[in-house]
């Protein structure tokens, strides 16, 4: 493990009275990125990926986990090489550009807020499995309400809030994996409409691509959206007590765990209920224990899919207090956003942004269908500008340091030469199979709009402070 000094710029961040506290400890961030990923993407939204690949969105999961991989193997190099708060967004403005800094934060915090609102349209579906009567809007305000208050506690507390949260969702997975292998194994079916579960399931109904391969790349966008999260690793790096230690072991170990936990999670849904039966009207992880006759796990497994979506939010607006306070230390974003509690806590950046995802739970009111579909859609294109943005900045950065400095880093990234194109490549890739959905269409439009938007104010921001400074 390297020794290396954290460059002076970086310890400055979390130190200081007033200033960032590092005080997340490894398991706390652990847990954070996990908290990030595994949330509606797995439980919620892994129905529509299902219904468009079959058994085979497997595969999908397989492929989409090894290119995140890579993505955040390449923010972790420059996260161990200068833990900062604002991650990325401080990369691009330190080795791409201040422009390029002022558009990856401002569009990372957009992303959030989309995914806030994405897993607050879906809350109170999970209510409502209990309580069908409590407006859906009920449940999203309640939700919001309690998260902000989390998030105004300082970073430890709220370390310890969404380790428990993760650590529920974790060990209900591993649960689920567990007695799902039993029904299977034990032939557990107490439906007279449904076959017995089986692990055949996975190939006997059209095969392993019962839609062909073409079904299997369509689901590759749905996939992706599910790893959306997993970068909250690095935003943790400015409030890290041992970043050298920790970030390295989150970033290695956080992919792989994800990887396990969609794969075996989804293998074994798929083999207790076939894959055509899954009706997508509520969570699979629910559907299945309800269909072989075990309801009391089924009340479980909504409680654990209700949490992990609340613990998804709770890492959001974490992440987007963190974003904005980032933002006005670099003059990004306006001066209040700086602020912070006696704590440590980015309370104007936590507040703003709560305040903005309001607007959620007028559109869960308005517009629920609209809240979930469209959405995560736009999630999905802010978070693959998100992902582009990182693999560029890595490659400046390598530039930046020159080949002596690279070849010392302290966690480089696994074939940096190559990995980054790769990765660009399959985003474009996923663009595309967009652009061809009507479902995410929608989004590869406002995609360009949208940094058209933030160029706009980046450039009325520089001529402001042009004339703020002449006159």
């Amino acid at each position: 493990m390297s020794t290396r000094r954290i460059p002076a710029a970086s310890r400055a961040v979390g130190s200081g009275d007033g200033g960032l506290k590092r005080e997340l400890r490894s398991r706390h961030i652990q847990m954070i990125a996990l908290g990030g990923a595994i949330g509606t993407g797995l439980f919620y939204g892994s129905s529509d990926a299902i219904g468009v690949a079959g058994p085979s969105v497997l595969l999908a999961y397989l492929v989409v986990g090894a290119v995140i991989f890579l993505i955040i193997r390449a923010l972790g190099e420059m996260s161990v090489d200068e833990p900062v708060s604002g991650a990325f967004s401080h990369y691009a403005h330190r080795n791409w550009s201040p422009r390029a800094g002022f558009v990856s934060g401002w569009n990372y915090w957009f992303n959030y807020i989309a995914v806030a609102m994405v897993e607050l349209s879906v809350v109170g579906s999970f209510v409502n499995y209990w309580l069908p009567a409590v407006p859906t809007w009920v449940s999203a305000a309640i939700v919001l309400v309690l998260i902000t208050g989390v998030n105004l506690i300082g970073v430890r507390a709220f370390g310890e809030f969404e380790f428990w949260f993760a650590i529920i969702k974790v060990a209900a997975v591993i649960a689920m994996i567990v007695l799902g292998v039993v029904v299977v194994v034990l032939g557990i079916n107490s439906s007279a409409d449904l076959p017995t579960p089986s692990f055949a399931h996975l190939v006997d109904d059209g095969g392993f691509f019962p839609l062909g391969v073409g079904g299997t790349i369509a689901s590759l966008a749905i996939v992706a959206f599910s790893f959306g999260g997993t970068e909250l690793v690095a935003v943790t790096a400015g409030e890290a007590a041992d970043p050298e230690r920790t970030i390295p072991k989150a970033v290695n170990q956080v992919v792989l765990r994800i990887l396990i936990f969609y794969i075996g999670a989804l293998a074994v849904i798929m083999s207790v209920v076939p894959w055509s039966l899954l009706d997508g009207e509520t969570s699979p992880f629910v559907q299945i224990f309800d269909r072989v006759g075990i309801p009391g796990a089924a009340h479980i497994l909504n409680l654990v899919v209700l949490t992990a979506v609340v613990s998804v939010y709770n890492s959001g607006l974490y992440s987007n207090g963190r974003m904005l306070y980032s933002l006005a230390q670099r003059g990004s974003a306006p001066a209040y956003l700086g602020r912070l509690s006696r704590r440590g806590a980015p309370v104007a950046g936590v507040l703003t942004s709560s305040a903005v995802t309001v607007i959620a739970v007028v559109v869960v009111f308005l517009w629920p269908e609209f809240a979930f579909q469209y959405l995560l859609s736009i999630a999905l294109i802010a978070a693959i500008i998100n992902w582009g943005m990182i693999v560029i900045t890595q490659m400046r950065f390598r530039r930046r340091i020159g080949p002596d400095a690279a070849a010392a880093l302290a966690f480089p990234l696994p074939f940096a030469r190559v990995a980054p194109w790769i990765v660009l490549a399959f985003l474009a890739g996923v663009v595309v199979l967009m652009a061809f959905s009507p479902q995410y269409r929608t989004a590869v439009v406002i995609g360009p709009v949208w940094i058209g938007v933030l160029l706009a104010a980046y450039e009325i921001r520089v001529r402001r402070a042009k004339r703020a400074d002449a006159a």
